[in-house]
């Protein structure tokens, strides 16, 4: 089959675009101008790709279906061509649904955070114990090359097969504004946690706490729901499950319980009880509680697609966290830099906390992009402002794409900067305008050249460029 994708440059677009190449099928694909590493791993699986939308083009090519990206919007040239000649044409989870998860065991990871690392994890438990899953994950994971792979061809649609998939509640496309994760129909689904975010599409938690219990609803009888028992909203969207539910967490209460939780730098060693027995002590090479938690999800959702605590235990002592998760990219001025996604409040306050676990000691200057569609807005106005505690210093960066919002309802970073000068945290923001110049890191490098010892750590949090300031980090190492 030749398969065309609208929006091929995207990570996930891009990640499937590649698992169909592994199945044999032609793959094309147009987008913007695409740059390394992207544009690289493109090439390097075949994929022939074209820069700019062509309707005419897309005529010529006459794919046999059209993968439209969820970044892709009307106006389109090559979304109008399939509109108005009727051409057959879906988005990519529906795609991942029918294409490559199919009649297999689906394992769907889902959560306001770590559903990258705990889909990477449960990818991670069954390939090392020789199951050749197959996976869709958003970010990069550390034990594969690529973000997404099919089942292999002589147990696909076998019932044989396990399909993770990292489990996003962001709508799917233009012409469907249902959660990507109703389209995987989930065999055994996780419900890490549940916050306020997206708020592009999302206007309450009440939404997002809906959103997931269309997910629930569609749970085959014979399939389990796990969900965080230390999450209020999470337990709220398993109500209603129609198939069994096991809770995971540090309640006393929970199937499946974790205790004696020893944090030891890098390493996070814990033991893990079902229904109050022994199942297992684990050892991760990943500070942080909420690590733990994300890697108990993925040993309970294994169990049940038939692994033992000895191959968990096993596989979890060599797993590697995806990129930009705890990464660390380089050493600047005797410092130790980290990179991270965190772009939420609670995910903020975690990354500190891990981060004084694996650097006990040592002084921490943190540096924040408002850059997510929630941040960049004022939902979070208090909670940023309390988010650092730990940090030694923080620079809050310009607030991304400014002129989206009005001014009561952007981001106040002078208000942030304010509440965090009054909890005696060195603060600094840049000035707004700052947005425009795409080397604003530079500011942030002069900052900190006059802050740092060696010894110290600095963390880039953000899901964007930063204003070059990784790069720049990176360059002077």
């Amino acid at each position: 089959m030749h398969i065309h994708f609208i929006g091929v440059g995207g990570t996930a677009m891009g990640s499937v675009a590649i698992a169909c190449t592994m199945q044999g099928h032609t793959v094309t694909g147009s987008d913007g101008p695409l740059y390394p590493p992207m544009s690289t791993v493109l090439d390097e699986a075949g994929i022939t790709r074209y820069e700019g939308y062509s309707a005419e083009r897309l005529r010529e090519l006459t794919p046999d279906l059209i993968v439209v990206g969820n970044a892709i919007s009307r106006g389109n040239p090559e979304l109008e061509c399939v509109l108005t000649d009727r051409l057959p044409m879906t988005s990519m989870a529906e795609f991942v649904g029918k294409y490559l998860i199919s009649r297999n065991t689906s394992i769907v990871c889902c959560g306001t955070h770590g559903k990258t690392t705990t889909s990477s994890m449960a990818a991670w438990l069954l390939a090392h114990a020789g199951r050749d899953p197959g996976f869709l994950i958003g970010g990069v994971p550390g034990n594969f090359t690529v973000g997404c792979r099919p089942v292999p061809e002589h147990i696909h649609d076998s019932h044989a097969g396990v399909f993770v998939s990292e489990g996003d509640e962001y709508d799917t496309a233009f012409f469907d504004k249902r959660s990507k994760f109703v389209h995987y129909r989930p065999t055994i689904a996780i419900i890490n946690n549940i916050e306020f975010d997206h708020a592009d599409i999302f206007n309450s938690l009440e939404e997002i706490i809906r959103s997931f219990t269309h997910m629930v609803r569609i749970i085959p009888q014979h399939g389990v729901l796990l969900v965080n028992a230390d999450d209020a909203n999470a337990l709220r969207a398993a109500e209603q499950a129609p198939c069994p539910t096991e809770t995971v967490g540090t309640n006393p209460d929970a199937t499946w319980r974790l205790i004696d939780i020893e944090e030891d730098g890098a390493t996070t060693r814990w033991t893990l009880l079902r229904d109050g027995s022994e199942y297992g002590k684990f050892s991760l090479p990943m500070p942080g509680e909420h690590n733990i938690r994300n890697a108990s999800m993925a040993i309970a959702a294994t169990t049940h697609a038939g692994l033992s605590a000895a191959e968990q235990a096993s596989a979890l002592m060599a797993f590697r966290a995806p990129k930009r998760r705890l990464e660390e990219i380089a050493q600047w001025n005797g410092c130790t830099v980290i990179d991270d996604f965190a772009h939420h409040p609670t995910a903020i306050a975690k990354t500190i906390q891990a981060l004084h676990q694996r650097f006990p000691g040592s002084r921490l200057h943190v540096v924040f992009e408002p850059r997510s569609n929630t941040t960049t807005r004022n939902f979070f106005q208090d909670e940023l402002a309390t988010c650092f505690a730990g940090a030694t210093t923080v620079c809050i960066g310009p607030v991304n794409r400014p002129e989206r919002y009005s001014e009561d309802e952007r981001l106040d970073t002078a208000r942030l900067l304010r509440d965090l000068s009054n909890l005696n945290v060195d603060a600094h923001a840049l000035h707004p305008d700052r947005a425009q110049d795409r080397t604003w890191g530079q500011d942030i490098v002069t900052l900190l050249r006059e802050r740092v010892t060696s010894g110290d750590v600095i963390a880039v949090l953000s899901n964007g460029d930063v204003g070059g300031l990784r790069t720049m980090l990176s360059a002077q190492s």
